[in-house]
């Protein structure tokens, strides 16, 4: 409560947590039971973790009518209150997750699907250090086609792209220097942003964390924060994976380590190649690739993005220092030798990804698995096995794949098939256009 007695021009509070999708859903109260919230939590539906892209029931959900739509308890995690800088009145928001009515976490909620990997980590005497990369565009969202937005310096719009351009970044500087200040209220670690390939595209990374939870809730939290801050300066924020056809998809790419009770990380062998253990990691992760592609992308369009070319992994590889590869090992100091995921696009839920990363690394190191040979050169061009390339094979696939069995409780796995096929129904009666308009600052 440290935070309200902090900030007491807050008026309202709102209390959430995240569903499948990654969407927030929860409830605006008067600060004045702010108290209450903190101590006692609140309560929801099981089902509302369990929406479709659009906030609909699943048809055929075990959660809604054959269980009776019983309550679950919404519980604070331990990120407590943090300020929602987007909006205009004074506001903070108390981040939630669900639990059973006995206390126990309710399998269909993807923050304890992360917190079920790190408890195999520490069992084992293990922690990941982890950090995201995040990518979204700026959009003229206002007339029939997007567009980027004019510069609010210049009053006009950018031509091209400018791949880490100044300029680009200068023309956008109050948007970032409002976005850095946010994110410094809500402890969020943001540090680099660049301008990518895409109109309007930029990149900001997140700072390293021996705290993998806290990595996803930062994700989470800078997505809403983006999303509502380009909506306070006349714009919109996307994270789709692919808004435009003719640019550059969205990623979030995954740096990770791992350190061992000593603190000594586990991947370093003094050297380039990193040790067998890091070898063994990304055996798991390329073991799991094909089923998780769910995870990596949960939408239609996701699946625009991951086509060959297109800066978005297509192919079940890996390589040092090489960006056509879906799992890149980068150079550097050897003290900080990591793996670098690069499959998943902008619009995924980051606690389902992080838990599809690490728990398939984890598997990857308790397996001693051994990983083919590294790729060298240009991945599109070579032979390689596939990922799904399409939402229902992805769908498929999860449902049936051991290695994301490995990783999920039965309950999510079979809650997020129930609400992917669902949506690919409905998906399949709009229009090119109805279907940008749902992603575009949704996802």
């Amino acid at each position: 409560m440290s935070f309200l007695v902090d900030h007491p021009e807050i008026r309202t509070i709102r209390v959430a947590a995240a569903d499948l999708n990654g969407q927030a859903r929860g409830k605006r109260v008067p600060a004045r039971f702010a108290d209450k919230m903190a101590e006692n939590g609140t309560r929801f539906p099981l089902s509302v973790m369990n929406l479709d892209i659009w906030g609909e029931d699943i048809d055929d959900s075990p959660l809604v009518f054959a269980s009776g739509d019983p309550d679950g308890v919404l519980l604070p995690t331990e990120r407590g209150f943090v300020p929602m800088p987007w909006l205009e009145a004074p506001t903070a928001l108390l981040p939630l997750w669900m639990h059973h009515e006995d206390g126990r976490p309710f399998d269909g909620d993807p923050r304890h699907a992360l917190a079920r990997v790190m408890r195999r980590y520490a069992e084992r005497g293990l922690t990941p250090v982890v950090a995201t990369e995040l990518e979204f565009y700026l959009i003229d969202d206002s007339g029939k086609t997007l567009r980027v937005p004019p510069s609010p310096r210049s009053g006009k719009r950018r031509a091209g792209a400018e791949i880490l351009s100044l300029r680009a970044l200068d023309a956008w500087d109050v948007f970032f220097t409002d976005l850095y200040d946010a994110c410094e209220a809500m402890d969020i670690p943001a540090e680099t942003a660049i301008s990518e390939g895409g109109l309007g595209q930029f990149e900001v990374n997140l700072s390293h964390q021996p705290d993998a939870l806290k990595a996803a809730d930062d994700a989470w939290l800078f997505k809403l924060l983006v999303r509502g801050m380009a909506r306070r300066h006349g714009c919109a924020a996307s994270f789709m994976a692919k808004p435009y056809e003719d640019y550059p998809g969205n990623g979030m790419h995954v740096h990770f380590s791992v350190l061992d009770a000593e603190g000594r990380n586990i991947f370093d062998d003094g050297g380039p190649r990193g040790t067998d253990t890091l070898r063994h990691a990304v055996a798991g992760c390329l073991a799991a690739m094909p089923g998780s592609a769910l995870i990596f992308a949960p939408h239609g369009n996701s699946y625009e993005r991951m086509v060959p070319g297109a800066h978005a992994p297509t192919g079940v590889s890996w390589a040092y220092e090489n960006r056509t590869s879906a799992i890149r090992i980068p150079a550097g100091a050897t003290a900080a030798r990591r793996i670098e995921h690069r499959v998943a696009g902008g619009d995924v839920n980051p606690y389902l990804l992080l838990a599809a990363i690490l728990g398939a690394a984890l598997d990857g190191i308790e397996d001693a698995a051994e990983p083919p040979a590294p790729i060298t050169g240009n991945a599109y061009d070579q032979d390689l096995p596939h990922m799904p390339t399409d939402w229902a094979g992805a769908i498929d696939a999860f449902e049936s794949a051991p290695e994301v069995a490995r990783i999920y409780p039965a309950a999510l796995i079979r809650n997020l098939v129930l609400t992917k096929r669902q949506e690919l129904r409905y998906l399949a009666d709009l229009s090119p256009q109805e279907r940008v308009d749902l992603y575009l600052d949704t996802v």
